[in-house]
C-alpha cells in the first residue's frame, strides 16, 4: 500500500465552504498520488474554531467549544472523501466535548473508511499544556482498527512516547501518530518515540505534525515538524528504520510504499524478536540494586 502522511498548516479560515475546499484539495492530492492511507496530525482542527471569528478563536476555552461543535460535520466531510477517493483517512484530532465522559473535552481523533466505516481513538495520556491549561482529559480506551489495509492502531502524539500503551497494540500492523509539536526538541521526543515504538512492536509507524505559524490561535500558535513513516531497522525494512520523511517545516504530504508482508515476516523471523521477547523482562526491570564502587 501506499500512505501520505502530512505536513500540515493550520490557515485562519473564515467559512465552511473554505475549509471544506481546503481539505478536499489535499485528500484529492494525496489520491491523486496513490494513496491508500491518509494521515492528518494532532489538532489540525483547531482551524475550524476561526469559522467562529478571531475572537472565539483567539479565546482558549472558547475555541475549543467552537471547534467541539464543529466536529460532526467535519466528520461527514472526511466520510464522504473516503468514500469519494477510494482511500483510508485518519482526520485531524480535535478538542471533543463529549457527554458520556465528563464536562472537559478529550482529544479525538477520528479514522474513515472507503466503504464508510468510521472509528475514533481517544489521546490517553496529556501533555502539561492539555492538563494544565486546556483541561483536555484522557477518554476511551485504546482500540485496533480492523481494516481492508490491515490492523491499525493510533497513538496521539504524546501517547507515543509511553512504550506500554504501544504494547497494548502490539497486534497492530500499522501504528498511526497524529502530532503537533511547538519547538524543535517537542517533534523529535515524538518521532524518537514512534521509532521506538516501530522497533519494540516490529511494526510501522506513521508520524504526521502540524507546521507553521498560527498566530490567530493561543492553542496552535507555533507549529514544528515533517511526515514519517517508520519501520523497525531490520529484515526488509531500511537500516535507519526511515521508510519515508519530508523536510521540516515545509506543507505536503510524505509518501512511502509500504508491505504489511514485510511485518508479519520481521515478526516471525527477524534479526531480533523484540515483540517476541516482551515478556522476558518482566521480573527484571524491579530487579536492581544499589552496589557502592567508589
Amino acid at each position: 500500500m501506499k500512505i501520505a502522511t502530512a505536513a500540515y498548516p493550520l490557515d485562519p479560515l473564515t467559512n465552511w465552504a473554505d475549509y471544506a475546499a481546503k481539505i478536499t484539495d489535499w485528500v484529492a492530492d494525496a489520491a491523486a498520488k496513490g494513496a491508500d492511507l491518509a494521515v492528518f496530525p494532532e489538532y489540525g482542527a483547531m482551524e475550524l474554531a476561526m469559522l467562529a471569528g478571531p475572537e472565539i478563536a483567539g479565546d482558549l476555552e472558547r475555541s475549543l467549544h467552537a471547534v467541539s461543535g464543529l466536529i460532526g460535520n467535519a466528520d461527514d466531510l472526511h466520510a464522504d472523501l473516503a468514500a469519494r477517493y477510494g482511500l483510508h483517512i485518519l482526520a485531524a484530532s480535535a478538542p471533543v466535548f463529549d457527554p458520556a465522559l465528563g464536562a472537559r473535552p478529550v482529544n479525538r481523533a477520528r479514522l474513515f473508511s472507503p466503504n464508510g466505516g468510521r472509528g475514533a481513538q481517544d489521546k490517553q495520556i496529556m501533555t502539561r499544556f492539555e492538563r494544565e491549561i486546556w483541561g483536555v482529559v484522557p477518554g476511551g480506551p485504546l482500540q485496533i482498527f480492523e481494516t481492508s489495509l490491515g490492523k491499525i492502531g493510533i497513538l496521539i502524539c504524546y501517547d507515543a512516547e509511553f512504550p506500554l500503551l504501544a504494547r497494548g497494540l502490539s497486534e497492530a500492523d500499522l501504528i498511526l501518530v497524529p502530532s503537533c509539536t511547538e519547538a524543535l526538541a517537542g517533534y523529535w521526543r515524538v518521532r524518537i518515540g514512534a521509532m521506538a515504538r516501530a522497533l519494540e512492536t516490529q511494526c510501522i509507524t506513521v508520524m504526521a505534525s502540524t507546521v507553521g505559524n498560527a498566530a490567530w490561535s493561543p492553542a496552535v500558535d507555533e507549529n514544528t515538524g515533517m511526515g514519517g513513516i517508520f519501520g523497525p531497522p531490520d529484515t526488509g525494512f531500511p537500516p535507519t528504520g526511515v521508510i519515508g520523511e519530508g523536510t521540516l517545516n515545509t506543507p505536503g504530504w510524505t509518501l512511502a510504499e509500504v508491505d504489511l508482508g514485510r511485518v508479519a515476516h520481521v515478526r516471525a523471523d527477524g534479526v531480533v524478536l523484540n515483540r517476541k521477547h516482551w515478556s522476558e523482562q518482566a521480573g527484571r526491570d524491579v530487579a536492581a540494586t544499589y552496589h557502592r564502587i567508589s
